[in-house]
């Protein structure tokens, strides 16, 4: 908010000059009373000396005034010396309350500019919107670590532009809701071993939902999110903010989940909080993230399977009884032991050798945007 400012502001040195007049004082008077030399007394009232506190206190004093007032005075007057009103500072904070903007930067989302102007119209432009109190309207299904009833953030916010931006370059044919049993059967069979994970992108494509990866902006937070393109093409894309196997193949899951539901469809955002031990109680989670849970879990283990396990082994889970029930269940052993962390049957330091990195090998095949890569917006 700007404050009015007068039409003309004078020195302190007008008003105590006044003062002096009114009492029929002298400047000798004054700064006897002051115990000051006159030379300082003339050059307050010049204009050219400006009031210390020490000299606000000792005016105040001896006119019966506060020391704040002449204070207020000097203050009024050295600004507006400054010239004409300047708005480039409140811009710039505005535009870091609307966007991460350094790391807009350096993820080369946007080009920076020493004017204000030039970057601002920038990140309407990323954005999409017209004028920075507007916000993007386009319908999301998030899994993220933040509370269900607290508004996105703006990094947040800008990683889910930067995935509606890049969503279009994904490959995927026509898609119809009939195509996702086949998906699901097949990517179950790719379960038992991370190198499988390389054949994901190429099995979504087929079945018309696209795919990308976009590494996550610090303390956003989001794993996923789900999305349609002019509610006709289905969009997964995910931030691997851990990278780990158990992880990839749940938030992929959930988010399968919500296309299975067709939340992609729904013109308001639904975001989900994280799977991990700092979540909000179960029932706590909208109902459409309930589903996805489920159907993330029961796809990947069947939970009869897992519940016999955990009721035959617990607590004593050891690496060959994993590794044993995995194989049967033909699934990685790292995804069983999430599944186990997750119900609080083990600890998070537990067996974390099992739990292995992917990113390596699906950045290598799926439309990527980070980790020293950055994709241009069309091609």
């Amino acid at each position: 908010m700007k404050d009015n400012k007068p039409a003309e502001v004078f020195p302190p040195g007008e008003f105590l000059k006044e003062e002096l007049e009114t009492r029929g004082w002298t400047q000798t008077d004054l700064a006897e009373i002051l115990g000051r030399p006159v030379r300082v007394v003339n050059e307050i009232i010049s204009g050219k000396r400006g009031i210390s506190p020490e000299t606000a206190k000792g005016l105040g004093d001896a006119l019966g005034t506060s020391p704040q007032f002449w204070l207020n005075l000097e203050s009024a007057y050295q600004l507006s010396r400054i010239g004409h009103y300047d708005d480039t500072v409140a811009r710039r904070s505005r535009l870091r309350d609307k966007a991460p903007i350094r790391e807009l930067v350096r993820r080369h989302w946007i080009e920076h500019s020493d004017n204000v102007a030039v970057l601002e119209q920038r990140v309407l432009e990323f954005f999409g919107i017209d004028s920075l109190e507007d916000e993007p309207t386009w319908a999301y299904a998030a899994r993220k670590s933040t509370p269900y009833d607290v508004d996105t953030t703006p990094a947040q916010a800008a990683w889910l532009c930067r995935a509606r931006q890049l969503a279009p370059m994904a490959p995927a044919r026509s898609f119809s809701p009939n195509k996702l049993n086949a998906l699901i059967s097949k990517l179950r069979n790719l379960l038992h071993s991370a190198e499988e994970i390389r054949r994901v992108p190429a099995l979504f494509a087929e079945a018309g939902i696209r795919f990308l990866v976009i590494e996550p902006l610090p303390r956003t937070r989001i794993d996923g999110a789900s999305f349609g393109l002019e509610k006709t093409s289905p969009v997964i894309v995910l931030s691997l903010r851990y990278d780990r196997i158990d992880y990839f193949w749940y938030t992929l899951m959930h988010e399968l989940g919500h296309i299975k539901d067709r939340i992609y469809l729904k013109d308001a955002p639904s975001l989900d909080v994280d799977m991990d031990a700092k979540q909000k109680p179960e029932d706590e989670k909208p109902g459409d993230e309930k589903r996805a849970d489920q159907f993330a879990a029961e796809t990947l283990i069947p939970q009869g399977g897992l519940d016999d396990f955990v009721l035959r082994v617990g607590p004593l889970y050891s690496a060959r009884k994993i590794r044993g029930f995995a194989s049967r269940m033909n699934v990685h052993p790292g995804i069983i032991v999430g599944q186990l962390q997750y119900r609080g049957e083990i600890t998070y330091a537990q067996h974390r050798k099992m739990l292995s990195p992917v990113r390596h090998i699906i950045t290598q095949v799926a439309l990527t945007d980070g980790w020293g890569s950055t994709l241009p917006t069309s091609l």
